[in-house]
């Protein structure tokens, strides 16, 4: 129970242990102050929920009263956070969780870096508890038409604010996020453009011989980057035609680490073509590795790869400039789906969930529209 308690009278042994009587026969009653000559006569006591006793001193009677009244609905919900935590600044909070959290390589290094320049310099010294949704929404607003932060970097910012108050929120250092509601500046739509056959010939062509096969098989099982690099001999099943993925390579400072595939859906054999086959073991030829030898010796630096490999063969080959890695796991998509491969089995072999898969290729998918009418109208016919 909060006490109010009259701190000048407390002073008094006497008068301040009648004083005190008096108080504490009151529920959720009040507590008076400690140093009665600066001012701050009423004190509020009361045992937080760890059962450590807690003073909150105040200048007058009424805001002690309804501080007590406050802190008993607080402990009532189980939404109180001790006076010390409330001044606990967004930095400081941000700093503990984000160190506590256990990310990836790539992702720690996103959030810190997406922390440290965009969040930082507009909440970092203010405190938790002080920062409201509305400030939040024009800030992220403004990052976007003022600041010119492209939108997806801007949504990249929205997810790791809206995590730390999340975080904040179970720590019980807040009752509610502010970020509940909060809207990004939508990013625009972007067509997938797969390419042709002739284009994956091309840019295989421009490449070094020693990451040729790097295109045929990415067209060829549509694994991402991380996956590519994180291949090892043992990977390949020759005689199965089926190509293991169970680790993939992330950045990390300095160098690269081998981490677990990207989530649980990840973890998956995916059939391969002959093609692919011949030309992985024609590339193990030329440039020899041991069972446990990665299939492109390093393992690879993606970002080193981008810079010194990658761009210059796409210029060579004519493709667009802004033309990624990434654009092969697309066309591998889009040859399934021309293929009449359903949602399901495309999301398999790219190690999605069917939901994300839908997402990013829906539009590629043959219309239904037709397939719908000739079913219904073969029913009513039946019935007719």
């Amino acid at each position: 129970m909060a006490q109010v308690v009259d701190r000048w009278h407390l002073s008094r042994p006497a008068e301040g242990a009648k004083a005190c009587t008096q108080h504490t026969s009151r529920t959720k009653a009040l507590v008076p102050s400690v140093d009665h000559g600066k001012g701050l006569r009423w004190q509020v006591r009361y045992r937080d929920p760890d059962g450590k006793q807690v003073k909150e001193n105040f200048a007058t009677k009424p805001p002690a009263e309804r501080r007590a009244a406050e802190i008993a609905m607080e402990m009532d919900k189980g939404t109180y956070v001790h006076p010390s935590e409330l001044r606990i600044t967004f930095r400081e909070y941000a700093e503990q969780w984000r160190k506590a959290q256990p990310h990836r390589p790539t992702t720690a290094r996103d959030v810190e870096t997406v922390l440290r320049l965009y969040v930082y310099p507009k909440f970092g010294d203010r405190q938790l508890t002080s920062i409201r949704k509305g400030e939040l929404q024009a800030w992220l607003t403004g990052l976007v038409r003022v600041k010119g932060l492209a939108p997806r970097t801007a949504i990249k910012v929205k997810q790791k604010v809206t995590a730390v108050f999340n975080a904040a929120v179970h720590d019980r250092l807040i009752p509610a996020s502010p970020c509940a509601g909060l809207k990004a500046v939508e990013v625009p739509h972007a067509e997938v453009t797969p390419l042709t056959s002739a284009e994956v010939h091309k840019l295989a062509g421009a490449m070094p011989d020693r990451y040729r096969v790097l295109v045929i098989l990415a067209a060829g099982s549509g694994l991402r980057a991380g996956e590519l690099f994180g291949l090892q001999v043992k990977h390949i099943d020759f005689l199965r035609r089926t190509v293991k993925v169970e680790q993939q390579v992330q950045r990390a400072h300095p160098g690269v680490v081998v981490w677990p595939p990207k989530t649980k859906h990840s973890y998956r054999t995916v059939p391969v073509p002959q093609r692919v086959i011949d030309a992985l073991a024609a590339h193990l030829k030329a440039y020899p590795a041991e069972q446990d030898g990665f299939l492109f010796a390093g393992p690879v630096n993606a970002d080193h790869f981008a810079d010194t490999v990658w761009r210059p063969a796409v210029k060579a080959a004519g493709l667009p400039k802004g033309t990624r890695l990434h654009a092969l796991r697309h066309t591998y998509a889009s040859v399934l789906i021309k293929h009449g491969k359903g949602p399901k089995t495309v999301a398999a072999r790219l190690g999605d969930t069917v939901a994300v898969a839908m997402a990013i290729y829906a539009h590629l998918f043959p219309d239904e529209d037709e397939g719908t009418r000739e079913a219904v109208e073969e029913f009513l016919q039946e019935a007719a």
